[in-house]
């Protein structure tokens, strides 16, 4: 009986607790995590080259292949203009970023149904899985972002006309912020798609249509006032717009439109957040 009392007044290094509250986020639990975090990007980015011919150049195909489509059937057969910039450079710079808020989104979207077997197996902070599932999709951004700048440099070489300007300070703020965005709508995802599977279906149709109602390849000034609504409640398009203003110089500045995305943007994260905590309590039930 003394045996059980002094196991029981034992001091612990580690104490796993339920998770009761409405909204945990527990950073400092996170960062105890962090190389088992590292080693989730690196199972992430590996797993993407294995088996495959061309590795790392698919992310570079991909932008590539989509930016010259939308060149040749939005710009030269329906002529939208793209206020002076060269058009694939133009679609190029809005392929690259929502690309990487796209991939955020889908990737986080099934994170609890995906890893039911590692999460009922074993402890660690579930929100560590999504976080380097968005870290290991920046280094597909990089990659995407370097040829972009590649034929940004390209293109100003050979005597397009580009401004540069001071809001290029901005531009790892809108990389963020395309993070942030996908981070908490792809919670808000897996957190449902773990009790309704099918919505797995509408997240990457929403996706695919979400894209054509922001401006990668065409700009803001040529939407229609009848339909300038559809814009402005999409979170991405200022975002978008704003990261292509920083290169070029030309389009819109839409400042107010920013706030109100970055206003939804952390409510969006914050509900994310809750609903993930809310889902992983008892998602092992029902996956």
């Amino acid at each position: 009986m003394s045996e059980i009392s002094k196991d029981a007044n034992e001091a612990w290094d580690l104490v796993i607790e339920p998770k009761n509250r409405f909204f945990r986020f527990d950073l400092k639990e996170l960062f105890q995590y962090k190389f088992l975090m590292f080693l989730f990007v690196r199972r992430d980015f590996v797993a993407q080259f294995k088996q495959t011919i061309l590795g790392p150049l698919w992310f570079i195909i991909q932008p590539v292949m989509t930016s010259g489509i939308f060149t040749i059937i939005f710009s030269e057969i329906a002529k939208i203009p793209t206020d002076g910039v060269p058009p694939f450079l133009f679609n190029l710079a809005g392929v690259t970023l929502w690309n990487y808020f796209a991939s955020c989104l889908t990737s986080t979207s099934n994170i609890l149904g995906s890893n039911a077997g590692l999460f009922g197996k074993v402890y660690f902070p579930r929100l560590a899985v999504p976080i380097s599932t968005v870290i290991t999709r920046l280094y597909t951004f990089g990659i995407q972002f370097v040829f972009f700048l590649i034929v940004y440099f390209a293109l100003m070489a050979g005597g397009a006309v580009l401004k540069p300007n001071w809001y290029l300070l901005l531009v790892p703020v809108m990389v963020a912020h395309s993070a942030l965005l996908g981070l908490g709508i792809g919670l808000w995802a897996s957190a449902l798609t773990v009790k309704y599977r099918d919505l797995n279906q509408l997240i990457g149709f929403g996706v695919s249509l979400a894209m054509y109602a922001t401006p990668i390849f065409y700009p803001l000034s040529v939407v229609p006032a009848s339909l300038k609504w559809l814009v402005a409640i999409n979170p991405m398009a200022p975002v978008v717009e704003i990261f292509r203003f920083a290169f070029t110089g030309t389009g819109s500045l839409p400042v107010v439109e920013y706030g109100v995305s970055l206003a939804v943007t952390l409510v969006v994260l914050f509900f994310g957040l809750a609903l993930f905590h809310r889902a992983e309590r008892n998602f092992i039930d029902v996956a």
